[in-house]
C-alpha cells in the first residue's frame, strides 16, 4: 500500500487564527496555576478530603489517553496491519503532545512547580509516584525515537522493535497510573487489583476516540477523504475497547459490592452520592457507554458524522467516569476504625463536599490546549497526516 504523508496544508492567516486560539487557551491555564499559587489553596473547591480536584481529571485523562493512543502505532508497526500503520506518526505525534498537557497540568495543580527538581532528583523508590518519574520521561524519550524511525526511511528497519519496546512501556506507564490509585490503602474506592488493567483498557478506548476525532479535524481542515474501510475498520475497534471498559468497570464495581465493607461506598456512588450517580449512569453508562455503542453497531442510527459523535460521546464519558472515580472516591469519608465511630474537628464520618472552581477548570482546560499546541506545531512542521492510496484500500477491501 502506497502511502504518502503530509502536512498541514491550511491557510496561512487561519493557521495563525487557529494557533493563537490554542495559545491563548494554554496562556489562561498557566494563568490560573499562577493564580492559585499565588492566593493559596482557598480560591479552589478543595479542601482536607478532596485534595485532588478537577484539574486531576483533566490531567489523568490526558496521560491515559496518552498511552491509548499510541495504541494506532502499535497496531501497524507491532501486528502489522497496514491501515494502522500509515497512521502511526500522527499517533505518537498525539501520544508525546497529550503527555505534555497532563504533566503541565499534574505539575502545575500539586504545587511549589519549582521544586520539581526536587522531585527528579531525590526518589523515594518504595513509592509509586517516584516509579512514574521514570516512566512518564522514558516515554518521551521512547515515542520521539519511535517517530524517528518511522519518518526517517534509513532506520525503518527498526520500526519493528522499537515499536515494540514503546507497546511495552506504555502498557507499564498506564499499570503504574493505575497503580497509583490501586496502592492507595487510605480511600476504599481504590486499593483493588483491577485498577492496573481497567485502565490498560480504558487507555485504549479513550487514545482511539481521541485519535479518531483529532484525524477527522485534520482531515476536514485540509481537504482530505478518510476511506470507508479505514473508517468502518477503527469505527468497530473503539466499540470493541468502549464494550471492554463496560466489562472492567461493572467487574471493578461487582467486585467491590461482593465485600460487605464496600456497599456503603458502593451505594454512595450508585444510588444516594448525589451528582456522582447522575455522572455515572447518565454521563458514563448512558451518553458514554451505550449511545456510543448504538451509533457503532445500529445501521438505523447511522449518519453522516455519526463516528465523531460516537468518540466525542465517549470522551465526555471519560470524563464523568474520571470524575466519579476520583472525586467521588475522596468525597466518601475515610473509615480509619472499622466497626465503631469516630467524630472530631476534621469531619470525620462526613461526606465531603467539592465544587470546582473557574481557575480549577481553566488550569484543566490549559492542559487541553497545550497538546493541541503541541499537536498543530508538529502537523504543520513536520509531515504528519497520511493520505492512503484509495484504489489500493479499495482492493485490499474487496
Amino acid at each position: 500500500m502506497t502511502t504518502t504523508f503530509l502536512s498541514y496544508r491550511a491557510s496561512t492567516p487561519r493557521f495563525w487564527l487557529i494557533a493563537a486560539i490554542g495559545a491563548l487557551v494554554s496562556a489562561v491555564g498557566f494563568g490560573a496555576a499562577l493564580y492559585m499559587e499565588h492566593h493559596g489553596h482557598v480560591v479552589t473547591g478543595m479542601n482536607n478530603q478532596v485534595v485532588w480536584g478537577i484539574p486531576h481529571v483533566f490531567a489523568i485523562f490526558l496521560i491515559i489517553a496518552a498511552s491509548g493512543v499510541l495504541n494506532v502505532a502499535s497496531i501497524g508497526s507491532v501486528f502489522g496491519k497496514a491501515a494502522y500503520k500509515k497512521r502511526a506518526p500522527l499517533s505518537g505525534l498525539l501520544s508525546i503532545a497529550m503527555l505534555a498537557g497532563g504533566l503541565f497540568v499534574l505539575m502545575l495543580d500539586l504545587g511549589r512547580a519549582d521544586r520539581v527538581m526536587i522531585a527528579a532528583t531525590y526518589y523515594n523508590f518504595t513509592s509509586v509516584f517516584a516509579w512514574n518519574v521514570f516512566l512518564y520521561s522514558g516515554m518521551f524519550g521512547i515515542v520521539a525515537v519511535y517517530l524517528w524511525v518511522l519518518m526517517e526511511k534509513r532506520m525503518y528497519a527498526f520500526v519493528k522493535p522499537v515499536g515494540i519496546a514503546a507497546f511495552v512501556w506504555r502498557l507499564i506507564l498506564t499499570t503504574g497510573t493505575g497503580s497509583i490509585f490501586g496502592f492507595l490503602v487510605a480511600r476504599q474506592a481504590y486499593q483493588s487489583a483491577v485498577l492496573a488493567p481497567m485502565f490498560i483498557i480504558m487507555s485504549f478506548a479513550w487514545g482511539l476516540a481521541v485519535f479518531m476525532v483529532v484525524q477527522r479535524t485534520m482531515y476536514d481542515w485540509n481537504a482530505m477523504t478518510l476511506h470507508p474501510a479505514v473508517r468502518r475498520r477503527m469505527k468497530h475497534l473503539l466499540g470493541v475497547f468502549v464494550a471492554a471498559v463496560f466489562y472492567f468497570v461493572l467487574v471493578y464495581h461487582l467486585t467491590n459490592l461482593y465485600f460487605a465493607k464496600e456497599t456503603g461506598f458502593e451505594r454512595f456512588i450508585l444510588v444516594d452520592g448525589g451528582i456522582f450517580p447522575l455522572l455515572f449512569w447518565g454521563g458514563w453508562f448512558l451518553l458514554g457507554t451505550v449511545l456510543p455503542l448504538a451509533l457503532i453497531y445500529l445501521p438505523a442510527l447511522a449518519f453522516r458524522g455519526s463516528v465523531l459523535t460516537a468518540s466525542l460521546l465517549v470522551i465526555f464519558g471519560a470524563f464523568c467516569q474520571l470524575y466519579v472515580f476520583i472525586i467521588g472516591g475522596e468525597a466518601y469519608p475515610m473509615d480509619i476504625f472499622p466497626g465503631m465511630q469516630a467524630s472530631s474537628s476534621f469531619f470525620d464520618g462526613q461526606v465531603a463536599t467539592y465544587a470546582p472552581s473557574l481557575p480549577e477548570f481553566l488550569l484543566g482546560i490549559g492542559g487541553l490546549g497545550v497538546a493541541f499546541m503541541i499537536t498543530l506545531i508538529g502537523i504543520r512542521v513536520l509531515k504528519f497526516l497520511p493520505e492512503d492510496d484509495l484504489t489500493q484500500l479499495e482492493a485490499a477491501a474487496d
